[in-house]
């Protein structure tokens, strides 16, 4: 096993989002989703609202919703019930980590979805976002309601009011967690407080200290790789060689590019080797050097070119060419091993509210993009 492969889990893991329609569970699944396959554990998530648009339409009226409407009960808990069954299915198949994505707004239908994953021998953590204001609620409407499915072509001042009554129906008869012996996060207000509770292994930590980063501003994060250096020029891996005249003049382009979009409230973020260093230094701006940025370590192949090492190491360069995810130098790291260092890099970059530019490497962008 590799330093990075994600830890075996002793048995499959699923967690159940809870909370009211517009507080972001979506959005959090989604997140978690690409954060947990891009560590390199099978993760999917299991949209509830999609089985219902599949099966009743995407433009259900408010009353849908209401809880004492029994036709649309009924028809909302064959959703959730085939969303869950085929969670359950892709489990058994060998699926790691299910997302069940939907409101689970009530004790009786938590307790169902829990019975039902211990049963097929998962163990379940619920996340549960509580928000009561009433501004983050009125941009998670606006923002990602109004170009959802249900509201293709509707008018936007009725699609907000028709959204609203969904949301009041719900609200009857929600039930926040207060079970006692549940895994639980609770994210109250979105990012200003977390609650965990009972939280079993490395797995479940590692999530919760994901989702408590995530918030819902808008910004921009720009992923440049430094200016050609000498090293370039001579098609070499690896090394510390300075940038030549043309990575120079990439890096003022770059100050232009960067000052006709942004002020001075970006974050530059470069990584110790001196090609990163120079390019960033043209940009007129503070810059953070992170070592856990720097391109990958190419150990005894480190100023080679790939011509010397086909030459000189025929099986190396032939199993980096079978391979280049998993493939490690010798004495040096894999595209995994980089992974897995990456990873306070992406919760921080989660973290940020104002802009950030990342000025790194191939593999380190790479992978950065792949996230």
């Amino acid at each position: 096993m590799s330093l990075s492969t994600p830890l075996t889990l002793h048995r499959p893991l699923v967690v159940v989002m809870v909370g009211l329609p517009a507080r972001g569970k979506t959005y959090i699944a989604r997140k978690l989703g690409w954060y947990l396959n891009w560590l390199g554990y099978q993760a999917q998530v299991f949209n509830v609202g999609n089985y219902r648009r599949d099966r009743f339409g995407a433009q259900v009226p408010a009353s849908f919703f209401d809880p004492d409407n029994d036709e649309g009960l009924a028809n909302r808990k064959k959703a959730a019930v085939a969303a869950l069954q085929d969670m359950l299915a892709w489990i058994r198949s060998g699926g790691q980590i299910g997302i069940y994505d939907a409101t689970n707004s009530t004790h009786a239908r938590r307790q169902m979805v829990r019975e039902q994953c211990e049963k097929a021998g998962a163990s379940v953590l619920f996340i549960e976002t509580l928000c009561d204001n009433p501004d983050i609620i009125e941009a998670n409407i606006r923002q990602t309601k109004l170009s959802a499915p249900d509201y293709h072509n509707v008018d936007p001042q009725e699609a907000v009011a028709d959204f609203r009554r969904r949301i009041a129906h719900y609200e009857r008869a929600y039930e926040p967690i207060n079970e006692p012996d549940v895994s639980m996060v609770q994210l109250v207000e979105v990012d200003h407080k977390v609650i965990a509770q009972r939280l079993n292994g490395y797995v479940e930590g590692r999530i919760a200290h994901f989702v408590m980063n995530l918030h819902i501003t808008p910004r921009t994060i720009w992923l440049t790789r430094h200016g050609e250096s000498t090293a370039n020029v001579a098609g070499v891996v690896g090394t510390d060689m300075p940038l030549t005249s043309r990575g120079s003049e990439y890096a003022e382009r770059l100050k232009v590019f960067l000052d006709e979009r942004t002020g001075p409230e970006v974050s530059i973020w470069t990584s110790t080797l001196q090609r990163s260093i120079q390019t960033a230094g043209k940009l007129g701006r503070p810059t953070l050097p992170l070592k856990v940025i720097d391109e990958i370590d190419a150990g005894i192949c480190d100023g080679m070119s790939y011509a010397q090492i086909e030459e000189q190491m025929p099986n190396e360069f032939a199993r980096r060419k079978a391979d280049k995810l998993t493939y490690r130098y010798p004495r040096g790291e894999s595209y995994e091993d980089v992974i897995g260092r990456l990873d306070p890099v992406i919760v921080e970059l989660e973290r940020q509210r104002d802009p950030v530019m990342v000025v790194g490497h191939q593999a380190i962008l790479r992978a950065l993009y792949g996230y």
